[in-house]
């Protein structure tokens, strides 16, 4: 399918919710949406047979700047070879969004990462803890208002 069915076919099925499509001056054709949302439309995207986006390549936590997270999946169907960039922008006061690893499973570990380094929280994570830093670091440390620590656990921080 080309983008455009792809969006239509969104478009059709979820109205309002698919918030912008962009396939003009940018490096790869995306679909924003609303992030209430997130949940049904990637389980459209997995079990429509037409669509059947069978495979997470990447999930990954993004801060817009202006007060607002992002998430980004890259999706791709093994079956049909299409391909499609999904985003959602969530406050950053309080990122909260979905979980989608009950669809791709591989989405457990991304996750965990956009949390870890974020602070966006995944509602319904079998397992959302961190997994890169130490459960006791303080804050995301890819979030731009991150502030590096003098000391952690009493130890200067070389920078």
């Amino acid at each position: 399918m080309t983008f455009d069915e792809i969006t239509k076919r969104l478009r059709d099925a979820f109205g309002d919710a698919v918030v912008e499509a962009k396939s003009e001056g940018v490096p790869e054709p995306f679909l924003k949406v609303a992030p209430g949302k997130i949940h049904e439309i990637a389980a459209l995207l997995n079990d429509d047979t037409v669509l059947r986006f069978d495979f997470l390549m990447c999930l990954s936590g993004v801060d817009n700047g202006k007060e607002t997270l992002g998430v980004v999946y890259h999706l791709y169907s093994m079956e049909h070879r299409h391909r499609l960039a999904l985003k959602t922008d969530l406050p950053a006061a309080d990122p909260k969004l979905s979980t989608v690893s009950d669809i791709w499973p591989t989405a457990n570990w991304h996750e965990r990462e956009a949390w870890d380094m974020y602070g966006i929280v995944f509602e319904n994570h079998p397992d959302l803890r961190r997994i890169l830093l130490p459960e006791d670091y303080p804050g995301h440390p890819l979030r731009k208002d991150f502030k590096v620590p003098e000391f952690y656990n009493g130890m200067k921080v070389p920078y």
